[in-house]
């Protein structure tokens, strides 16, 4: 496939999920290399919602270790159960944070960020990993980011 996305800005939420998953499909499709394969989801989801963070955590040995992402510079290591990332990671559940301020030991690796979802990436029932996406706007992600971003995880990880 051209490297190239048809972006869908003045559409509702659902639509743009719509558009951008059989892209993000058709992006990895033949491509077997999970960084790889990583970097581009994180690239098209951050150039079709413009989200201020969209990235990977991988699970190394104890901790959370910084993959393939878009934005600004980003913490580099997460311990498990710490800030939203270690804790989805801890939990192996997908978490949903309105305002980071309100998050218990949650973790400003930017002061920009105001509301995140994490996702975790669960193969053979062990989390191997984590999609992060922060905001900077309070209240961005609900349940219709959920259930969108577990179908981006799922092509990613039916590679």
């Amino acid at each position: 496939m051209a490297e190239d996305l048809v972006i869908t800005k003045d559409a509702s939420k659902e639509s743009q999920y719509q558009s951008i998953i059989p892209q993000i499909e058709a992006l990895l499709y033949g491509e077997t290399d999970f960084v790889a394969n990583m970097a581009n989801v994180a690239a098209a989801l951050k150039e079709q919602f413009g989200w201020f963070w969209v990235g990977f955590y991988l699970v190394k040995q104890d901790e959370l270790v910084l993959g393939p992402f878009q934005g600004p510079v980003a913490c580099t290591r997460i311990k498990k159960g710490k800030g939203v990332c270690g804790t989805s990671w801890a939990q192996a559940k997908t978490i949903i944070v309105p305002d980071v301020e309100e998050f218990p030991g949650h973790i400003a690796c930017a002061s920009a960020s105001k509301s995140e979802i994490v996702l975790p990436l669960v193969v053979n029932d062990e989390v191997i990993g984590v999609l992060d996406v922060d905001s900077e706007m309070l209240n961005t992600f609900d349940e219709t980011d959920l259930i969108y971003l577990e179908q981006v995880i799922a092509v990613l990880l039916n590679r």
